[in-house]
């Protein structure tokens, strides 16, 4: 008798609720952790997501659900962690099963702040997780539209090709078409990146500027997330392709966007703060962009990051908006 691999989600925002409906389309069982016990209950009780997606519904009799990480931790094989790259390290605090042995998939869109690494970097430092047992999950796709079961595509990355295929074939749907690849830190960058662009052309549209400037502004975008990525991990990559140019597009552009939601309503006047208490979501572009700036800090020979550099002097030096753009509008061709 063969053994099935058991999948776990970690996490119950949007991204995490659209990764277990995945899952659910192939899987018998699924574990779930999830830190709230309302949440937990409410799921158990009416088969949806109490603040995340709520028109999703689910066969509870496939969900292994828990507020205790490690139970879950244990049971699984495939550890899917979806939880906001500002809040895992508190999280994975709380583990005290031995995971080394596990594979560990990031759908976490930022690194970690007090680190500084990926995630999947942490989890090799920390918990001894060779590389070939990390992947990363990216899009085009947002979870929006995985509860609409429109279609949407997925790129696994793994060092281990059959580990992606695997791990890619179980996301599989009518609705999600997904594929592999080998560049697991370039995609894992991009991830993060595209959340501050996502977060400048919010601010741009909340100033006033219209599509022609958001072309170029996103133009700009991606050759700017190449000479980051290509600094921190070069390797050969086509940037075109969707985990990092249509990845970077659908978060710039889409009404669904959380970060283009948050820098519009900078854009329109809103404090850091205000905007962040009135979302009720996180957005994850907030903290990545201090990452990427204070990492390009750190390197000797710095990359030209005009469009970061003026996301961060917003957000973290508090400089006026309309001022910033008006700078940033000569730098851009």
């Amino acid at each position: 008798m063969s053994y099935t691999i058991k999948y776990a989600v970690f996490g119950a925002g949007s991204w995490a609720t659209a990764i277990v409906k995945m899952l659910s389309e192939n899987l018998d069982e699924i574990g779930w952790y999830m830190r709230s016990v309302y949440a937990k209950e409410h799921i158990l009780k009416e088969q949806h997501n109490p603040s995340y997606l709520s028109s999703v519904e689910f066969r509870t009799e496939q969900l292994k659900l828990s507020n205790d990480m490690n139970e879950i931790a244990d049971w699984a094989d495939v550890l899917i962690f979806v939880i906001p790259s500002a809040f895992i390290h508190a999280e994975l605090e709380k583990l005290t099963v031995d995971i080394s042995k596990k594979t560990i998939v990031s759908a976490v869109k930022g690194i970690m702040p007090e680190t500084g690494k990926l995630v999947g970097e942490q989890f090799h430092d920390e918990y001894n997780i060779p590389f070939e047992n990390i992947a990363v999950i990216a899009g085009p796709c947002h979870a929006e539209e995985v509860a609409l079961e429109r279609l949407s595509y997925l790129t696994i990355a793994c060092d281990d090709v059959k580990k992606a295929q695997a791990i890619a074939n179980n996301l599989s749907s009518d609705y999600i078409k997904t594929k592999t690849s080998d560049d697991i830190i370039g995609i894992e960058y991009a991830v993060m990146l595209k959340n501050i662009y996502a977060i400048a052309a919010g601010i741009a549209h909340g100033l006033g500027y219209g599509d022609n400037f958001q072309s170029v502004l996103m133009s700009n975008s991606i050759r700017e997330m190449k000479r980051f990525i290509k600094k921190m991990h070069k390797m050969k990559r086509n940037i075109n392709n969707s985990a990092y140019l249509g990845d970077l597009l659908v978060t710039g552009y889409s009404i669904f966007s959380r970060n283009r939601m948050f820098g519009n309503m900078i854009g329109k006047g809103y404090t850091v703060k205000s905007a962040q208490m009135e979302m009720n979501m996180v957005a994850e572009g907030y903290y990545a962009t201090k990452s990427a700036f204070d990492l390009n800090k750190k390197n000797k020979k710095k990359t030209q990051l005009p469009i970061i550099n003026a996301v961060y002097d917003i957000l973290y030096e508090g400089k006026d908006a309309k001022k910033v753009f008006k700078k940033l509008t000569d730098k851009l061709d």
